[in-house]
């Protein structure tokens, strides 16, 4: 007792503590020899002492070796009043003094802990297994289901315990059930994985005879000299319908495209030549006939000739909107400030209209054809519709977050809050095309450029103010960087 490592006491059948080795003082916190003639419930929690000395007396009717308390939580007390889980193995000690019994003490405080981990490992497993939304099928080395959780058995059809011993090859149609054992026979022969650790997408069978494809992944673990495979499943039926339906948009898109591009080929050529015919005619009847027309039929060839050109300009503007997105130029880094002052000079606006650009505008890589398409007509409007004696236009940016924010803002007439929307839209205008020569096309082909780069557009207007057109375009995608002390 003395060299044992375990905590060991003997008592006699009063229950009276004889001897206790050094393992006992560490264990309980008493000093040995305070323990000698003490009850030995004195290393037991106070409520369960009582129950103890009969207990004890009925172990002296039918003295043999066995574990205390067989299928109970018993507990130890310490001197400083703590409790502790222990196991306790008794054993009859017959001598000259009469019969006495050993108890062996172990602490299993750990094992408690470690089966208490256990537990709520396993707990956990449970509720991730039984709420996962993928079906989870576990199998053996030879292909029998041993689990099959929730959302496999609404899958599938089957209950648990339906597909429990049954090779996992009841779950496939052919000839992916035929092919299945022999699989899995060559990978354990050989180790040659296919499906294992790598996944790839297969077809199901329900119990209703239905297939449906799936994803499949499968990882194998061991337990022991055991081996044991769980399959996550997939049921991809929306996602491979999804996929039917965006091939087919792809392909109704790319008749559209085909056909865009049929229009714009004979917008360009069969519409545009006669009305360059056109156009020509009416120029000489203006030049040569002139002295032959009166006040009114001046004013009808005015109309005319005015009509024919605005014409030619919404089929140019048709053709560079169809454009957009179709046709694609190679993205550059533009620099800003001079491709706004080249707008600028290009659109030369009249000496009583001021146009600034308040502070340095960033380098940006983009095509440069459609930047230069945003700032020609936001500035070409502002020129445009400008109807105070000193025009004032100011182009702007500031970087806010992953954004740049541009702006071209004037004192013209401003614009009423419900035609925000509309002046984006195709061939919308607001002031009457005899009086101001527009085709509706510029704002939606703004809108169209800087949304096709993620960007959006906006105004914000005061009647009689003028109006502040924003659009932004992202710093990362485009490549764009600053112009950091640039003037």
């Amino acid at each position: 007792m003395e060299s044992a490592t375990d905590a060991m006491i003997i008592t006699d059948r009063e229950g009276l503590i004889i001897l206790a080795n050094p393992p006992v003082e560490r264990l309980f916190g008493y000093p040995r020899q305070e323990l000698i003639g003490k009850p030995m419930e004195i290393l037991l929690p106070e409520r369960f002492r009582q129950a103890h000395g009969s207990q004890r007396m009925g172990y002296f009717t039918q003295p043999r070796a066995r574990g205390m308390g067989t299928g109970m939580d018993l507990l130890g007390q310490r001197q400083d009043g703590s409790e502790f889980p222990v196991d306790v193995s008794l054993s009859p000690l017959k001598t000259e003094q009469g019969l006495l019994v050993m108890a062996t003490i172990h602490d299993i405080t750990r094992r408690r802990q470690a089966e208490e981990a256990l537990r709520e490992s396993d707990a956990r497993m449970r509720a991730i297994f039984d709420t996962a939304v993928d079906g989870i099928v576990t199998i053996d080395e030879h292909g029998i289901i041993e689990r099959f959780n929730p959302a496999a058995e609404r899958m599938f059809g089957y209950s648990e315990a339906k597909v429990a011993g049954n090779n996992v090859s009841m779950l496939m149609p052919s000839p992916y059930r035929e092919a299945h054992d022999g699989y899995l026979a060559h990978y354990l022969q050989t180790g040659e994985k296919k499906i294992i650790g790598i996944g790839r997408e297969v077809v199901g069978l329900r119990k209703d005879g239905t297939t449906f494809p799936m994803d499949l992944a499968v990882g194998e673990t061991r337990l022991g000299e055991r081996r044991m495979f769980a399959g996550t499943v997939r049921d991809i039926s929306e996602r491979k319908r999804a996929e039917e339906q965006r091939a087919l948009l792809v392909h109704e898109l790319e008749s559209a495209n085909e056909e865009l591009k049929n229009f714009a080929y004979v917008v360009s050529h069969d519409l545009k030549a006669p009305l360059r015919a056109i156009g020509s005619l009416a120029d000489w009847l203006s030049a040569d006939y002139a002295d032959k027309f009166d006040a009114e039929g001046k004013e009808h060839m005015r109309l005319l000739v005015s009509r024919v050109r605005r014409m030619d300009s919404l089929i140019d503007g048709i053709l560079l909107y169809s454009r957009v997105g179709r046709v694609k130029e190679t993205a550059l880094p533009v620099d800003l400030d001079r491709l706004v002052h080249e707008v600028i000079d290009l659109l030369a606006p009249s000496p009583n209209i001021a146009v600034t650009i308040e502070n340095p505008l960033p380098t940006i890589v983009i095509e440069p054809t459609r930047i230069q398409q945003v700032f020609q007509n936001l500035l070409s409007n502002a020129i445009k519709y400008l109807d105070k004696p000193d025009g004032k236009i100011r182009v702007g940016c500031a970087a806010e977050g992953s954004e740049w924010k541009f702006s071209v803002a004037d004192n013209g007439p401003g614009i009423e809050e419900r035609h925000f929307e509309r002046i984006f839209q195709l061939f919308q205008t607001l002031t009457p095309r005899d009086k101001v020569e527009s085709t509706g096309v510029g704002l939606s082909l703004v809108k169209k450029i800087v949304e096709m780069y993620g960007g959006r557009v906006w105004v914000e207007s005061s009647m009689g103010e003028g109006s502040t057109f924003f659009f932004t375009l992202p710093r990362t995608k485009t490549g764009i960087r600053s112009n950091k002390g640039k003037t």
